[in-house]
């Protein structure tokens, strides 16, 4: 017996094959990683080279002929604070609000007591097929008085279907029947069980969730762009927008030197803008990223 547990124990020899397989798999996954990578390398150095050795191809690997202009040209717009100030806004409230709703919606669906839950994930399907369109949509909101209001960018789009079902998938795999049971046995009622015993049982979910509604939020233009007339109400995106073709219009209308001065902002603003206006939610995702994986493999497994 010793001798077949220490025959067990020994320490297994890694094929050549393995080793190949192993070696093969490290030299792909550097080659996507610098796929991947390199293009957002190549923009934050490209907003600190000169436009023409950009344009040259001169710009590999470090920044040539380093300059602050594009940033400096930026930052000298003060409507961009605002643009900060509303997408910061947005993306905290939309994210709640998305949360609150997609979570509770995923939980209510995953419950096998719930009456007409076939129905109502039916229902929910349906809205990933077909909508209203844009004009009814428009209609919808003007007629109930959201138009050019905060609460347009954030409480209409709020619910989400496919993060509805990877929610329903999590709370029906990750959530123990038995759990619901023990609480019913103690006297815990639906909502009492949901927010102590639910909710901090599912941080993996809720943090996925929330990085993709972050992101989903800080991205969104489009619906300012439809549902938006106040400049005072625009996100980031909307006024970087608006700068950069302010500046192509500079450009444009200008002759001589005031053109290529123009022509030359203007190619760093492309990158500028870029960095401005990604780096920020690119430093939330190491904050979530030891959910990221489980959440998603968890959320996404096929009922």
């Amino acid at each position: 017996m010793e001798a077949a547990t220490k025959w067990a124990q020994r320490p297994k020899k890694i094929g050549y094959g393995d080793k190949l397989l192993e070696t093969l798999s490290y030299i792909w996954a550097t080659i996507v990683l610098i796929i991947v990578l390199y293009p957002l390398y190549f923009i934050v150095i490209a907003s600190f080279s000169d436009p023409s050795a950009v344009g040259n191809g001169q710009v590999w690997l470090l920044p040539k002929g380093f300059t602050l202009d594009g940033y400096k040209e930026l930052l000298k717009h003060s409507n961009i604070w605002i643009g900060y100030r509303n997408t910061i806004a947005y993306t905290i409230v939309g994210t709640l609000i998305g949360l609150v709703v997609n979570i509770s919606a995923g939980y209510a669906l995953s419950r096998k007591d719930l009456v007409g839950r076939k129905y109502l994930s039916l229902f929910f399907i349906f809205t990933m097929f077909f909508n209203g369109g844009l004009v009814p949509t428009f209609l919808a909101i003007r007629d109930f008085h959201l138009y050019d209001t905060f609460l347009v960018m954030v409480l209409p789009f709020s619910v989400a279907v496919f993060d509805i079902i990877v929610a329903r998938t999590f709370f029906r795999t990750g959530i123990p029947a038995e759990l619901w049971e023990s609480a019913q046995i103690d006297g815990c009622g639906n909502l009492r069980f949901y927010v102590l015993m639910v909710l901090p049982l599912s941080k993996a979910i809720i943090s996925v969730l929330a990085l993709w509604f972050a992101v989903g939020q800080w991205n969104s233009y489009f619906n300012g762009l439809i549902y938006l007339q106040n400049k005072n109400l625009y996100p980031l995106q909307l006024v970087l927008r608006d700068i950069l073709v302010t500046n192509q219009m500079q450009t444009a209308l200008g002759t001589g030197e005031a053109a290529q001065i123009a022509l030359r902002l203007a190619n760093l603003l492309r990158y500028s803008v870029i960095i401005v206006a990604t780096v920020p939610i690119m430093l939330i995702y190491p904050f979530v990223q030891k959910h990221f994986n489980k959440g998603v493999m968890i959320g996404a497994v096929k009922e």
